[in-house]
């Protein structure tokens, strides 16, 4: 099951990814379609409103997110509690070191889903006739439900286990106390979970501002204006940028030994890639004075 699961999802990622490259160089009938399935908000022309929902259910999309992402890692803790105290062996305590790992994961991500769960519901303000297609919406509802999951694919069949037995059993092998000081946790950090997380937080950070300048722009009024501040000093989707800051930092805090969050990193950067670049389209486009040496996404690169 376990390696059930792992297969599943990486195949699922490159299933994601493989017509976003396709699409990214210009091969039809894969660019057109991807770019008609792909846009929201400005990029999408109000009279398009055939199978498509309101941009303001992009809040969905974080509601989803932090009600799972909260699930594995209350389950995921429990059982890393647990099942760590049982075995003193090496084979043990490497798979407590995977479990723990994973345990810390789920901690970034839950710090991400619910910032852009409170960011969609108080600090941005979508226009009422703002769309994006309904392929979009459920494209959105699946990764964050497979984005989360791949954090802890390698423990998740076990955890999953073990939380149908406690359930099932009704067994109360485990402290409450010990569960919600988690003592063991903090032993487990090593520098590649220290690193990751700065890196994480670094761009955490840099997103909360960025979408705090659009916030502030979409409320002021229906038109649209060229943001300044921040990183959109340097890119035109800044966003996007942090997004991807905070995925490599999950990449370097999970140690980079599991091909499913490598896959995880590339799917984030190639669909934030291919939006980046019809968002700088659409800005030189709508503004003859847009600044010329900004960038798509990355600095000096793209």
């Amino acid at each position: 099951m376990d390696v059930g699961l792992v297969a599943l999802l990486r195949l699922t990622w490159v299933a994601a990814i493989l017509p976003i490259i396709l699409a990214s160089l210009r091969l039809r009938p894969f660019h057109q379609t991807i770019l008609g399935l792909a846009k929201r908000g400005k990029t999408m022309h109000p009279s398009s409103s055939k199978f498509t929902v309101p941009q303001r259910f992009f809040s969905h999309f974080y509601m989803t997110g932090t009600l799972w992402t909260t699930l594995l890692l209350l389950t995921t803790w429990l059982y890393a509690c647990t099942a760590g105290s049982t075995s003193s062996t090496i084979f043990a305590l490497h798979k407590s070191h995977r479990v723990w790992r994973a345990v810390f994961l789920l901690w970034l991500m839950e710090a991400q889903v619910l910032r852009r769960l409170y960011e969609s519901l108080y600090v941005f303000h979508y226009r009422p006739l703002a769309r994006m297609h309904i392929f979009g919406y459920f494209i959105g509802m699946s990764y964050y439900i497979v984005a989360p999951l791949s954090l802890c694919c390698t423990c998740a069949p076990e955890v999953f286990e073990f939380t149908l037995d406690l359930v099932s059993e009704g067994r109360k092998q485990w402290q409450p106390l010990e569960v919600i000081g988690g003592n063991r946790f903090p032993l487990w950090l090593r520098w590649k979970q220290w690193v990751g997380s700065a890196i994480f937080l670094w761009g955490w950070i840099h997103q909360l501002r960025c979408h705090a300048i659009l916030g502030s722009m979409r409320a002021g009024g229906e038109e649209y204006v060229i943001p300044k501040g921040d990183w959109f000093e340097i890119v035109s989707s800044p966003h996007y940028l942090a997004e991807i800051v905070i995925y490599v930092g999950l990449l370097i805090a999970s140690g980079g030994a599991d091909i499913t969050i490598w896959l995880l990193l590339a799917f984030v950067v190639t669909n934030l890639g291919f939006a980046a670049a019809e968002t700088q389209k659409w800005y030189i486009g709508k503004f003859e004075d847009y600044p010329k040496h900004r960038y798509a996404m990355i600095p000096f690169i793209f």
